[in-house]
C-alpha cells in the first residue's frame, strides 16, 4: 500500500498561552504552493495586528516540496516545530500557520519552540486525518473511429478507471486517473493499438 498518504480533512484551528503571548493555529488543506500563498495571504490580513504569522506547509506523497518560516521569530523556533509536527503526524498537502499576540514577556528559544509546537499540535488535534490514494493523471489521443475500442477499455476497467475530460471531435481526447498501483495494469491495455497515444499529465 505504498501509494497511500495522510492528509487533513477540513480547516481547523488551535490555541496555546503562554505568559501573556497567544499563539493562534491555523490547519488547513492545500494542493498547490498558490493555495499556500492565498490562505497565507489571508491570514495575515485578517490577523493583520498579530506580531508574528510563521508558518510551514507540505506538499507531495512524499513531501518534496515544503517550506518553513520563522516571520521574525529567532531562527528555528517557529517555523521548524510547525514543521515538526507535520512530520510527527505523517501527514502531507497541508499549510499549518501560527499567529502570534506577544504578551511582553519573552519566553526564550525553549519556550517559543514549546509554544509554536503545542499550538500546531493542538489544532492538528481538533482536525481529522484522512487516508488518500496516490493518483496519476493521463490523456488518451485517438482517431474518433477508434471511440469503441477505448470506451471499451474504459467499460472494463470502470472500477480502477477515473474520467475526467472528455473531448469528442475528429481527434478525441480523454484525462483520466488511475491509482498508482495500478498504472502498469491499465497503460499497457492501450499499447495494443498503434494509432493511440498515452500522455502522462501530473500525479495527485
Amino acid at each position: 500500500m505504498d501509494d497511500i498518504y495522510k492528509t487533513i480533512k477540513d480547516t481547523s484551528q488551535g490555541l496555546y498561552k503562554e505568559k501573556g503571548s497567544k499563539f493562534i493555529s491555523f490547519a488547513i488543506p492545500i494542493e498547490s504552493q498558490q493555495q499556500a500563498k492565498e490562505n497565507l495571504e489571508n491570514i495575515k490580513k485578517q490577523y493583520h495586528s498579530a506580531r508574528h504569522h510563521c508558518y510551514a506547509w507540505s506538499l507531495g506523497p512524499k513531501r518534496k516540496e515544503y517550506r518553513i518560516n520563522d516571520d521574525g521569530e529567532p531562527s528555528g523556533t517557529a517555523g521548524k516545530p510547525i514543521y515538526g509536527q507535520i512530520l510527527s503526524f505523517e501527514i502531507t498537502n497541508v499549510l499549518i500557520v501560527v499567529i502570534r499576540y506577544f504578551g511582553g514577556v519573552k519566553l526564550g528559544t525553549g519556550g517559543l519552540i514549546t509554544a509554536y509546537k503545542l499550538a500546531t499540535a493542538d489544532a492538528l488535534n481538533n482536525n481529522k486525518i484522512v487516508s488518500k490514494t496516490i493518483k496519476e493523471v493521463y490523456r488518451v489521443h485517438f482517431d474518433y473511429a477508434l471511440i469503441g475500442d477505448v470506451m471499451r477499455i474504459f467499460k472494463e476497467n470502470e472500477n480502477n478507471v477515473v474520467q475526467i475530460n472528455r473531448k469528442f471531435e475528429l481527434d478525441c481526447t480523454i484525462d483520466f486517473e488511475i491509482r498508482q498501483n495500478n498504472v502498469n495494469k491499465i497503460i499497457p491495455l492501450f499499447d495494443n493499438f498503434s494509432n493511440i497515444k498515452i500522455e502522462y499529465l501530473y500525479t495527485k
